[in-house]
C-alpha cells in the first residue's frame, strides 16, 4: 500500500512538472530533478509491473500546448534527447547504436560534442532567407507561435547572410539569458518585491512566453543555434551544419568539438565540468552526436529520441530529499540561520546532511515542515541550501516551523535588528560567537594556526583558557599540555604555531578581526590604501567607499565596528602581545613592493596557470604591491591568463586589457 501511495505521488509530481515544463513555459523543477524522480517511479513500475497504467509519465512523451499563443504544427519534430549520468552510460548508449547497425567494428566514426545550455528549446523557419516563424517546442509535435518574441533577439538574424539562401530553411536551438542579465532582472525584481527567477532557465522559458514584445526586448535574451534541417547535398554531417549556420548569421557556440572516440569525448566532458564556471551563461552537461548524417539516417529514432545522439549530464546541482529535523545555528556575527537535517544525499561530489536556510523570512516563503520533500543545491557550489518544497509529497498533520526566540547558546533573548532579515544573538559574550570568532581567527586565509581548529577551540573555552582572541596569545604549553586530546609535543606545536601568527601581515589580521563584509579580498584592499589600523580606524566614511572594490556597505561597516569600545580595546591588546597592525614593504629581489611595475595595479585572473596554484599567484601579486579583483571591467590593468580562459579573457580583450602569460608574470617579478 505504501508503495502504491509512493508511485501515486511520483505520477501526479511528475505530471505537473511537466504540465509547468511543456504547456505553461513555466518550469518548476530542475531536468537533474525531474530525471531522479522519473526514474524512481520507472524503477518502481519495473518492480510492479501490474502496477503501470497508461496514464503514468513513462508512457507518454509529452501533453497538450499552451492555449494562450496560436498552436503550430512543427514540420520536423522536435526530439528530447536520451540522458547519461556517467560515462558509463555512454559507453552503454555507443554499444545500443552498434548493435542496432550491426557492424559492431566500424573503425572511423565522428563525433560532433557541444556545451548543452541550459535554456529554451525554439525552431525557427526562413523562406527564401527571411525569417517567418518561431515557435516553442511545446510537446515537440506542437508547438506556440512566438514570432513576434524571437524577433527581438538580437543573435536571431532577421535575414540570412547568404547571397542565394535556401527556400525553406528550418533552423533549432536554444534560447538563453546570460548569467550577467539573468541576475540584473532578479535585482529590478526584487526592488519591486516580486518573486524571483529560480534559475536562468525559467527566466528564459518565462520571457519567451511575454505577451508584450518590449518586455522580451529590454530582458535581452541570447540564441544559440545548433542544428539545421535543409534538403541539400551539400551538408552532410553536423560539423558542416554548424559551420553553415555561422555562416549564415547565427550564434553558434564556440567551443563545440570534433572526437573521434570515447577517450577524446570524455576528456571534453571532463574538461567543460570544470571550465563551465567561467561562462556567461549556464550549461548543464555535452550534448554528444554521431558526426555523419547517413548514419543519423540509418539509426533513426527511438519513440522518445534519436539514436544517434545523446545528452552526457553533469552531475546532479539540484537534488530531492526529505527533512529530519529544523535546528538552528549561532555563527561568530551572532547571526542565528536556520538549517534543514536532511537524509543524506550525494550533490555536486560530496555528501550532504544539512542545508541552510538562511532566515526567518526564506522558512515562510518556502513553508518549510519536518518531513517534506525539498530540493537542495550548493549556493556558489559551496554551501548547501534548500531551493523550494514539493508540497505535493508532504506528510500529514505537519507542523509550520518557528524561529526561537531565545539562543539556544547562551539563553539570552533573540532580536531582529530593523532593516536586517537576520535574527541575532546580542550577547557579544555568547559562546557561540567567542567560538566562532576564534575559529575564523585561526583559519587559512586569516592567522593561519595549524592545529587551532573548532574542538581545541572548544576545548579552550570550555576549560575557562580563553575568553576573547588574545587570550589565544597569553596561552603556555603548560597550561594545555594536560587537556584531552594535548600532551607535551601538541601543546609545543600549538603554541608555536600562535607565535609564529604574530607575523602574518596586517591584510590577514584585518580579514581575521571578523568586521562583517570584510572578506580576504576586501582586506587586501584596505591595507594597501590604509597602511595601519589606526589610520584604518580613523578613515571616513568617503575616504573607505572611495576605495575601488569597497563600496558605502562596507565602509558603513568598518566605521560600526571601530565604534564599539571593546573593538577598540582589542586592538589595543593586540598591539601590546605584537601582531602586525600595519602594513610592511614587502620586497621582491630586494626591492619595495611599492616600486615594481605592479605596484596599486588591479589584476584578474582566468584559466589554469601552469605551474601556479591561483591562491599562489593571488600572494605574489599583492606581495608586488597589486590587488586581484573577481571581474573584469575598465579599471583593470592586467589579465594574468592559463590555460581554458573563460570569459573574462574576451571582456578584456574588448577592453584592450593587457594580458599576460604566467611567464611573463613571473618574468616581471623577476626582473625588478
Amino acid at each position: 500500500m505504501v508503495m502504491e501511495q509512493r508511485i501515486q505521488q511520483l505520477r501526479q509530481q511528475l505530471q505537473k512538472a511537466s504540465y509547468a515544463y511543456y504547456v505553461l513555459d513555466d518550469p518548476i523543477m530542475e531536468d537533474s530533478i525531474y530525471d531522479q524522480l522519473y526514474r524512481e517511479l520507472d524503477k518502481l513500475e519495473q518492480e510492479n509491473p501490474p502496477l503501470i497504467t497508461p496514464d503514468s509519465p513513462t508512457q507518454r512523451v509529452g501533453d497538450k500546448p499552451a492555449s494562450q499563443f496560436i498552436s503550430i504544427n512543427h514540420n520536423i519534430p522536435l526530439y528530447s534527447l536520451e540522458n547519461a549520468f556517467n560515462l558509463e552510460d555512454l559507453q552503454a548508449w555507443e554499444k545500443r547504436w552498434r548493435r542496432y547497425t550491426e557492424e559492431e567494428n566500424i573503425a572511423s566514426v565522428e563525433y560532433v560534442c557541444e556545451l548543452k545550455i541550459d535554456g529554451s528549446a525554439v525552431a525557427l523557419t526562413y523562406e527564401n532567407g527571411l525569417l517567418i516563424r518561431g515557435v516553442t517546442r511545446g510537446d515537440g509535435t506542437t508547438g506556440e507561435d512566438i514570432t513576434q518574441n524571437v524577433r527581438t533577439i538580437r543573435s536571431i538574424p532577421l535575414k540570412l547572410n547568404l547571397d542565394n539562401p535556401p527556400p525553406i530553411l528550418e533552423v533549432r536551438g536554444e534560447a538563453f539569458l546570460p548569467i550577467d542579465e539573468f541576475n540584473r532582472i532578479n535585482g529590478e525584481r526584487e526592488e519591486k518585491e516580486e518573486p524571483l527567477f529560480a534559475n536562468p532557465r525559467n527566466a528564459a522559458a518565462g520571457t519567451l512566453r511575454q505577451l508584450d514584445s518590449k518586455i522580451v526586448y529590454q530582458r535581452r535574451l541570447q540564441f544559440f543555434a545548433y542544428t539545421l534541417h535543409l534538403e541539400s547535398t551539400e551538408i552532410t554531417n553536423q560539423w558542416e551544419s554548424l559551420n553553415y549556420l555561422q555562416n549564415s548569421g547565427f550564434l553558434v557556440n564556440p567551443h563545440r568539438k570534433l572526437c573521434r572516440s570515447l577517450e577524446e569525448i570524455t576528456e571534453y566532458f571532463q574538461q567543460w565540468e570544470t571550465d563551465r564556471k567561467e561562462l556567461p551563461y549556464m550549461t548543464d552537461g555535452v550534448v554528444v552526436k554521431i558526426n555523419d548524417y547517413s548514419w543519423q539516417k540509418t539509426l533513426g529514432f527511438t519513440q522518445k529520441f534519436p539514436r544517434w545522439a545523446i545528452a552526457l549530464k553533469y552531475p546532479a546541482e539540484e537534488v530531492p530529499t526529505t527533512v529530519k529535523d529544523i535546528i538552528v545555528n549561532v555563527g561568530r556575527t551572532g547571526a542565528v540561520t536556520p538549517m534543514a537535517v536532511m537524509e543524506p544525499v550525494h550533490l555536486a561530489g560530496t555528501t550532504v546532511q544539512k542545508a541552510t536556510l538562511h532566515n526567518s523570512d526564506r522558512i515562510s516563503q518556502l513553508d518549510i515542515r519536518v518531513g517534506d520533500t525539498v530540493i537542495i543545491r550548493k549556493a556558489g557550489e559551496i554551501i548547501p541550501e534548500v531551493v523550494r518544497v514539493l508540497t505535493e509529497l508532504r506528510p500529514p498533520n505537519s507542523q509550520f516551523y518557528q524561529m526561537p526566540n531565545i539562543c539556544p547558546e547562551c539563553n539570552s533573548p533573540l532580536k531582529r535588528p530593523p532593516k536586517e532579515a537576520v535574527t541575532r544573538c546580542m550577547n557579544l559574550s555568547c559562546g557561540a560567537i567567542l567560538r566562532g570568532s576564534l575559529v575564523h581567527w585561526a583559519s587559512r586565509d586569516a592567522l593561519d594556526i595549524r592545529g587551532l581548529g573548532e574542538k581545541i577551540v572548544i576545548l579552550l573555552i570550555d576549560n575557562g583558557l580563553v575568553d576573547s582572541i588574545v587570550d589565544l596569545y597569553n596561552l603556555t604549553s603548560e597550561k594545555i599540555a594536560h587537556l584531552e586530546r594535548m600532551g607535551d609535543k601538541s601543546a609545543n606545536n600549538l603554541i608555536n604555531a600562535i607565535e609564529g601568527s604574530k607575523k602574518r601581515p596586517f591584510a590577514r589580521v584585518l580579514y581575521g578581526l571578523g568586521i562583517r563584509y570584510v572578506g580576504s579580498v576586501n582586506a587586501n584592499l584596505l591595507a594597501n590604501n590604509f597602511s595601519s589600523i589606526d589610520q584604518l580606524s580613523q578613515a571616513s566614511f568617503s575616504d573607505l567607499s572611495s576605495v575601488y572594490g569597497v563600496g558605502e556597505e562596507i565602509a558603513q561597516s568598518i566605521i560600526d565596528w571601530f565604534s564599539i569600545e571593546k573593538n577598540c580595546d582589542l586592538i589595543q591588546q593586540l598591539k601590546e602581545v605584537g601582531l602586525q597592525l600595519e602594513t610592511t614593504q614587502t620586497k621582491i629581489n630586494n626591492v619595495d613592493a611599492s616600486l615594481t611595475p605592479f605596484s596599486k595595479k588591479i589584476f584578474v585572473i582566468t584559466g589554469t596557470l601552469p605551474t601556479l596554484k591561483r591562491n599562489d599567484a593571488k600572494v605574489l601579486i599583492v606581495e608586488a604591491g597589486g590587488t586581484v579583483t573577481n571581474s573584469v571591467s575598465k579599471k583593470t590593468d592586467y589579465l594574468l591568463v592559463g590555460e581554458s580562459p573563460g570569459s573574462k579573457l574576451t571582456q578584456a580583450e574588448k577592453l584592450g586589457i593587457t594580458k599576460l602569460s604566467e611567464e611573463e608574470f613571473l618574468r616581471f617579478l623577476k626582473s625588478e
